[in-house]
C-alpha cells in the first residue's frame, strides 16, 4: 500500500538524523495518514479513503468532500479520488 495521501498527494520524504557529533544518517519523513470515510452529500453515500490529518482539517474547512473534491487539481488526486469527483459533477449537473 502506497504511502499517499488519495486527496493532496503528500507523500514519503527523505531527509537526515543528525547527531550532537554531526553524524548523518538518511531517514524517512512518513505522512501522518488516516483510514476515513467521509459522507458525499450529493452522492448521498460514503466514501473511504486514506487521506493525511492536513488533507482531513482542509476538507472540513472547505465545507466537506464534495466542496473540495471540486476545488482540488486533478494532477493531485489518486484516480479513486478522480472517479468519486466525476461522480460529483454529475450528480451535481442532474
Amino acid at each position: 500500500m502506497a504511502r499517499r495521501c488519495e486527496l493532496t498527494g503528500k507523500g514519503v520524504m527523505t531527509g537526515n538524523n543528525v547527531s550532537h557529533a554531526l553524524n548523518r544518517t538518511r531517514r524517512r519523513f512518513l505522512p501522518n495518514l488516516c483510514d476515513v470515510t467521509l459522507l458525499s452529500e450529493s452522492l448521498e453515500r460514503s466514501v473511504k479513503l486514506r487521506v493525511s490529518a492536513s488533507a482531513l482539517r482542509t476538507v472540513e474547512h472547505r465545507g466537506g468532500l464534495d466542496a473540495f473534491l471540486l476545488k482540488a487539481k486533478d494532477e493531485e488526486l489518486s484516480v479513486r479520488a478522480l472517479g468519486i469527483k466525476k461522480e460529483v459533477r454529475a450528480a451535481i449537473a442532474n
